[in-house]
C-alpha cells in the first residue's frame, strides 16, 4: 500500500482549525454560508423571481437555526461521509442564534469526503428607508450568494454549482448548493477525493449528495424552528 500523500495529511487537520481559518478542502474559498469569498456562477434564470417564492412555504418565518449538527440523518452521512461519526463537529459562527453549521469528514480506505451545512436565519429590516419582510432580506441574500445551475423542488429557490480543482496532481471535486425557504437559507458544501489514483468522484455524484443533504436539512429546520403563517 502507497503511503498517503502530504495533500491528505493537510486535508486530515482538526476540524476546527479549518473552521476557524475558514478553509473548506479545495481552492475555491470558505465552506458553507461564510464561502462569500466563492466566485459565483453564471446567473440564475430563478434568482429575478419574487421574494415570496412560490407555495406554502412561501412565507415561512423561523424564529431560530436548528442545531445543525443532527439536521442530517446517521443513513445519510453513512452514505455520503463513509466511516464519519455522526456527532459531526460544530462551526463556531459569529451568532448561533441567527445562524449554526456543522461539518463532517472522513477518510476510508483511500476515498475522503466532506460535508459541511449551515443555516442562517434572515430579520426582518423594519428600520430601513425601505422595509423588507424577513424572506425578501433571505431572497437577497440569496440572490448574492445563488450557484451556477438553478433547482426546482428544493425550498422556494435553490442552485448548485460543481468545480474540479488539482492541488499537486491530486483531484477534488466539489459541489456547493444554496437553498432559500421562507427567511432561511441553508448552504451545503460537498466534496471528495480518491487518494489511490488521484482522482475524485464525478460532478453529478458531489451534486446529488449535495440535494439529499439540502433536503433533510430543509426538513431539520422545519422540525426546530417556529413557522408562522
Amino acid at each position: 500500500m502507497a503511503p498517503l500523500p502530504i495533500t491528505l495529511a493537510a486535508r486530515l487537520l482538526p476540524t476546527a482549525v479549518l473552521a476557524i481559518v475558514g478553509w473548506s478542502m479545495s481552492a475555491t474559498g470558505g465552506s458553507g454560508a461564510d464561502a462569500q469569498s466563492r466566485t459565483p456562477g453564471s446567473p440564475n434564470p430563478s434568482a429575478s423571481s419574487s421574494a415570496s417564492g412560490s407555495g406554502s412555504t412561501s412565507n415561512a418565518s423561523y424564529s431560530k437555526p436548528p442545531a445543525a449538527c443532527t439536521s442530517i440523518t446517521a443513513a445519510t452521512l453513512k452514505k455520503l461521509v463513509p466511516g464519519v461519526k455522526p456527532a459531526g463537529k460544530e462551526l463556531k459562527l459569529t451568532d448561533p442564534t441567527h445562524r449554526t453549521g456543522c461539518s463532517w469528514n472522513a477518510l476510508k480506505g483511500f476515498d475522503y469526503r466532506w460535508l459541511d451545512v449551515t443555516f442562517e436565519i434572515a430579520s426582518a429590516a423594519d428600520g430601513t428607508a425601505t422595509p423588507q419582510s424577513a424572506a425578501q432580506v433571505a431572497h437577497q441574500t440569496y440572490v448574492s450568494q445563488k450557484q451556477s445551475t438553478a433547482l426546482s423542488g428544493i425550498g422556494n429557490e435553490a442552485s448548485v454549482s460543481t468545480s474540479l480543482t488539482k492541488d499537486d496532481g491530486q483531484q477534488t471535486q466539489e459541489a456547493v448548493l444554496v437553498v432559500r425557504q421562507g427567511n432561511a437559507l441553508v448552504t451545503v458544501t460537498y466534496n471528495g477525493s480518491d487518494f489511490e489514483n488521484k482522482k475524485a468522484p464525478s460532478a453529478a455524484e458531489v451534486s446529488t449528495g449535495a440535494q439529499a443533504a439540502a433536503k433533510e436539512a430543509l426538513a431539520a429546520l422545519g422540525k426546530a424552528s417556529t413557522v408562522a403563517s
